[in-house]
């Protein structure tokens, strides 16, 4: 039976990543960017959410650490993390992709800053991403720059979105894998090793934390699928059954429901005996990779 206390947990640390974002979003204005595109990125960025990649990579540069503080560089690749699932979000919502009015239980942006505006907010949130994990004398920033760039560049996060659109896409399990674990795992798996990288971890670890995060990656996305068909818009925050309507196939789609759920479940044990031997039978990272499948949104 678990006990760890996931809820006090999450909130504690999505606390925490709120602190970090607005510690760092506040440079935005000294640096001498323009102030509505200031605000435009603010909007996205400062909306909430489950800052889910920030609190993975959090959650691996704690335990790595083994008590001591951690150091700004993995608050640096927190935010970075979450800089650019945002950029990837208000990109996603524009009329030429996703053409969504509401993100996070709020207008999108373009439908208040306008198009134009929105997409210099999401490339301004993918350059300055960078900015934060380069800035500072650590040997290890490199590592964690190219991490973040493999994960949400041609062959991850960008590759996956192209896989998702195309035209001429199968309705296939494997394609359907290889495209999730690109365009949603790839920037979750960085997460996940970003966090150990930013602690200096060792190889275990950071293997441990691969294969963790590819799991949770593929657990997570299953549940986005499952979620659109389940769930109502006032639970998700945008509207539900989208996937649907846009002719994508998604895993209920392919598999159906069930067979979506018990794949999910065998990636959430994949995940649980990956990081077991670094946290022990019940810690935070065990119910992050339940949680990605529980959640109600």
């Amino acid at each position: 039976m678990a006990t760890f206390q996931l809820n006090s947990f999450l909130a504690a640390q999505q606390a925490r990543v709120e602190a970090l974002l607005n510690e760092r979003v506040a440079r935005l204005g000294p640096s001498g960017t323009p102030p509505q595109l200031a605000e435009a990125m603010r909007y996205s960025l400062l909306a909430g959410g489950k800052r889910l990649r920030p609190v993975l990579c959090l959650a691996f540069a704690d335990l790595v650490a083994r008590g001591s503080a951690v150091s700004a560089v993995a608050g640096d690749a927190a935010c970075a993390l979450e800089y650019v699932h945002t950029y990837s979000l208000v990109h996603d919502d524009l009329p030429a992709m996703d053409n969504d009015d509401y993100r996070r239980g709020r207008l999108t942006n373009h439908k208040v800053y306008g198009e134009a505006m929105a997409i210099l907010a999401g490339d301004a949130l993918l350059t300055e991403a960078f900015t934060l994990v380069a800035s500072g004398p650590e040997s290890m920033r490199a590592a964690l720059c190219r991490e973040l760039a493999v994960a949400s560049g041609a062959a991850g996060m960008v590759g996956g979105q192209v896989l998702d659109t195309a035209e001429d896409r199968p309705s296939a399990l494997d394609y359907l894998i290889r495209m999730h674990r690109m365009k949603t795992g790839a920037l979750i798996r960085a997460a996940c090793r970003m966090g150990v990288l930013a602690s200096g971890g060792d190889a275990d670890a950071l293997a441990r934390a691969d294969t963790y995060g590819d799991a949770v990656g593929l657990a997570f996305q299953i549940a986005d699928d499952v979620l659109d068909v389940t769930a109502t818009a006032a639970e998700l925050g945008k509207p539900a059954g989208a996937d649907a309507a846009a002719g994508r196939f998604t895993f209920p789609a392919v598999v159906g429901l069930e067979a979506s759920r018990t794949l999910a479940d065998q990636k959430v044990a994949e995940a649980i005996a990956a990081v077991r031997p670094l946290e022990g039978e019940d810690g935070p990272l065990a119910a992050l990779a339940r949680y990605t499948v529980e959640r109600k949104s």
